[in-house]
């Protein structure tokens, strides 16, 4: 068969593996019943549907003619690495890094840290915008989980609170 897209192709390659990669991580929990559901439940029905939605789109990529053959263009290096950076910064906001003495800094600086470092990512950088969009997901989110949901989440800087 005939690859007729390759970007459908290879993104339809990469969710069937990371659905099988999800199913078979949750597959070590409990999994339980759809009445009572273990741990491993959701994850493990999440990476099978991943994974039929990817190889669904693999199959249509063999399929379904395209133009021009849907060639993947050049990797965007810069937007790949400040969104991988912003995610590891936050990881280390929220639970510090205790090997370098950097104690947590908590889910409010974090999301400003996330979305400030992210935002580099993109052609232009506006300060404004992207400190009122930092600014609406901290209120979001810090309602959502520790407001609403209760959740045992450092929201503020250790040497605020105490």
């Amino acid at each position: 068969m005939k690859i007729e897209s390759q970007k459908d192709f290879f993104s339809g390659l990469m969710f069937t593996c990371v659905g099988i990669a999800f199913a078979w991580g949750a597959s070590k929990y409990k999994i339980g019943s759809g009445a009572r559901m273990g741990a491993g439940y959701f994850p493990f029905i999440l990476g099978l549907i991943l994974a039929v939605l990817g190889s669904a789109i693999v199959v249509k990529s063999m399929t379904i003619e395209t133009a021009d053959g849907d060639k993947i263009g050049h990797i965007a290096w810069k937007p790949l690495f400040f969104i991988i950076l912003a995610n590891l910064v936050f990881g280390a906001a929220i639970g510090g890094l205790p090997a370098i003495g950097l104690p947590p800094l908590g889910l409010v600086v974090g999301i400003y840290l996330l979305t400030f470092i992210a935002a580099n990512g993109g052609d232009t950088f506006r300060f404004k915008e992207i400190f009122i969009v930092a600014t609406l997901l901290v209120l979001m989110i810090y309602l959502a989980f520790v407001v609403l949901l209760k959740l045992q989440i450092p929201a503020w800087p250790a040497f605020i609170t105490g």
